[in-house]
C-alpha cells in the first residue's frame, strides 16, 4: 500500500509505503486456485492497512485504487477471492490486465529514458519478467516499435520445475530447458533487429540489482552468469539472509535470474542494465496515473495501431483521413457526446483499423475487422479497450450494435453506450470519405433545428457523400436524436 499526497501541480509525493508478502503466485501455478489460508492472509493484511490509514486520520475505505495482480485471473476461484475481500474489507478490487501492465512498464521505462545510457542507443529491448509472463518492449530511437509477451514467468517456472528436485547448476539447466520454446520465439521475434541494449525490470531482479550491478545499473553478462550460479547453490533461507528478501521473493529469485540471463545470452549481449529503483513503489505510483495517460503515450498507441494496419495491408491514407474527420467531429460535438480523451483515442484507433478485415475478404469485411482486432495486441490498450475498438470498427458499416452480437452483449450498459456513440461518429466520418480519395479538405459542423448540419467548403459536388450518409447516419440519429444533413456549399 502506498499513501501519497497530491501537490498543487498534480504530482504525487509518497507519504508512506507498506508491504507484506503472500504466496499468491505459488498457489495459482501449483494448484490453479488461491488457497483459503492465502485468501485469509490477504484479508488480514488489508485490514491491517486499513487500521494504519485510520491511525493517519484517513478514511480506511476511501482508497483511490485497489488492484490485484494480473495473474489472479488465472485462478479458477478468483471471483471468490475478490468477493471475500469485498465482504471482509468493504473494498472493491479490480484486476490489472495485460494492457495496463504494459502501460505500467512503459511508464517505468520512460522514466529511464534520460538516465540510462542504454535507452539513448538506437535499439533497446526492455524485458519485464513477471510472476506469470514475460513482456518485451522494443525501443528504437526512444520510441516503441514492437512489443511481445510470452507465457514465461518467475513463479510459473518455479512451480513447473519444482517436481524435478534439481539443485544448483542442475536447477539452472532445468529452468533453461523449460524456457527453451519461449527463448526460441524471442530469438525469432527479434532476429530482424540488432539489439544494442537490454534493460531488465521486475520485482525479483530489481531486489538484487545493487549487489548484481555494484550500484552501477549495468552488469556484464559474464558477471551475471557467475552471480546466478552462486545464488543457485544457496538455499532459500540463505538467499533471504544474504539479500534481505521475503520467502516468496527468494523462492522465485533463481528462475528470475536464469530467465533474464537466458534472454541476454540468446540475444548475444555483453551486458545488461538493471534499474536500482524500488519496483513495487514505482508500480503503485504509476497505478494512480496510468489511466490518465495522454500525449506521448497516445502517440505510441497510435503507432502500434498503424503497425497493425500495415500488417493487414489496410489503406493507410483512408484510415488516417477518417481518423482526422473523427477528431473534428469529436472535438466539435463534445457537449453532445460527453466522452473522454481516452474515448477519443479509441475512436482514432478504430478509424485506423476499421478496414483491416479486407485482408481476409472485402465481403463482410467489417466482421473480419472485428475478428482481427479482437485477436490482436495493441500496445497500451487493455482487453476492454480492444473489445470496444473491435466493435466500433465492426459497426462502421451495415447493421449497428445488437444484443445478439456476443462481444457487444457481454459489455456493461455504460460500455455499450460508449460503443454506440463512437460507432455513430465513425460512421458519419467514414461516409464523408466514401470515395477513399480524401476529397474533404475542410469541414464545418453545427447543430441547428434538431439536425447536425455539415458544410463542405470547396467541394462542388457532394452527391457521393450524401448517398453514403443516407445509409450510415442512422446510428447517429438513433443515439443523439439528430438527423445528419450535408448542406450545399454556396
Amino acid at each position: 500500500m502506498m499513501v501519497a499526497g497530491k501537490e498543487a501541480d498534480g504530482t504525487l509525493t509518497p507519504v508512506d509505503f507498506l508491504e507484506q508478502p503472500v504466496p499468491l503466485a505459488g498457489d495459482i501455478f501449483r494448484s490453479g486456485n488461491v488457497s483459503a489460508s492465502t485468501t485469509e492472509r490477504i484479508v488480514s493484511i488489508i485490514k491491517g492497512y486499513q487500521e494504519s490509514l485510520a491511525e493517519m486520520g484517513l478514511d480506511p475505505h476511501a482508497v483511490t485504487r485497489a488492484v490485484a495482480t494480473n495473474i489472479l485471473s488465472e485462478a479458477a476461484n478468483h471471483e471468490t477471492v475478490m468477493n471475500r475481500i469485498r465482504i471482509a474489507c468493504g473494498l472493491k478490487v479490480g484486476t490489472i490486465d495485460d494492457g495496463e501492465m504494459t502501460r505500467l512498464i512503459y511508464l517505468k521505462t520512460r522514466r529511464r529514458l534520460s538516465s540510462l545510457p542504454a535507452m539513448q542507443k538506437d535499439t533497446t529491448l526492455v524485458l519485464h519478467v513477471g510472476p506469470g509472463n514475460t513482456r518485451a518492449l522494443l525501443f528504437q530511437n526512444g520510441r516503441i516499435t514492437r512489443y511481445t509477451s510470452y507465457r514465461m514467468g518467475t513463479h510459473r517456472t518455479r512451480e513447473a520445475v519444482e517436481g524435478t528436485h534439481a539443485e544448483g547448476s542442475a536447477m539452472l539447466r532445468v529452468i533453461r530447458e523449460h524456457a527453451y520454446g519461449n527463448l526460441a520465439q524471442i530469438r525469432f521475434d527479434f532476429s530482424d533487429v540488432e539489439v544494442d541494449g537490454l534493460i531488465l525490470i521486475g520485482y525479483e531482479i530489481q531486489s538484487v540489482s545493487v549487489p548484481l550491478t555494484k550500484a552501477l545499473q549495468s552488469c556484464p553478462t559474464k558477471a551475471m552468469r557467475q552471480f546466478t550460479a552462486e545464488a543457485a547453490n544457496l538455499s532459500d533461507v540463505e538467499l533471504m539472509k544474504r539479500f534481505q528478501l521475503d520467502y516468496q521473493t527468494a523462492d522465485a529469485l533463481i528462475p528470475a535470474l536464469e530467465i533474464n540471463l537466458a534472454v541476454a545470452e540468446t540475444l548475444k549481449l555483453d551486458e545488461v542494465h538493471i534499474p536500482t529503483s524500488e519496483y513495487e513503489q514505482g508500480l503503485l505510483h504509476d497505478l494512480l496515473v496510468t489511466q490518465e495517460l495522454t500525449g506521448a503515450f497516445a502517440d505510441e498507441v497510435l503507432r502500434s495501431s498503424r503497425i497493425l494496419a500495415e500488417r493487414y495491408q489496410s489503406d493507410p491514407s483512408h484510415g488516417e483521413h477518417v481518423g482526422n474527420l473523427c477528431a473534428r467531429f469529436f472535438e466539435s460535438l463534445r457537449d453532445l457526446h460527453q466522452l473522454t480523451e481516452h474515448d477519443a483515442l479509441l475512436l482514432q484507433v478504430s478509424a485506423i483499423l476499421h478496414e483491416v478485415g479486407t485482408y481476409i475478404s472485402p465481403r463482410a469485411h467489417h466482421k473480419h475487422s472485428e475478428y482481427i482486432i479482437l485477436n490482436s495486441e495493441i500496445f497500451g490498450l487493455d482487453r476492454l479497450d480492444v473489445t470496444i475498438v473491435a466493435l466500433v470498427a465492426r459497426y462502421h458499416r451495415h447493421s449497428g450494435p445488437r444484443l445478439d452480437h456476443p462481444s457487444y452483449a457481454a459489455l456493461s450498459t455504460d460500455d455499450r453506450i460508449r460503443v454506440c456513440k463512437l460507432a455513430a461518429l465513425l460512421r458519419v466520418a467514414d461516409a464523408l470519405e466514401r470515395t477513399h480519395a480524401q476529397r474533404i479538405a475542410q469541414l464545418e459542423i453545427r447543430i441547428a433545428s434538431g439536425k447536425l448540419r455539415i458544410r463542405l467548403p470547396g467541394l462542388v459536388d457532394a452527391d457521393v457523400e450524401r448517398l453514403a450518409m443516407a445509409s450510415k447516419a442512422d446510428i447517429f440519429e438513433q443515439v443523439f436524436g439528430l438527423a445528419v444533413v450535408i448542406d450545399e456549399d454556396n
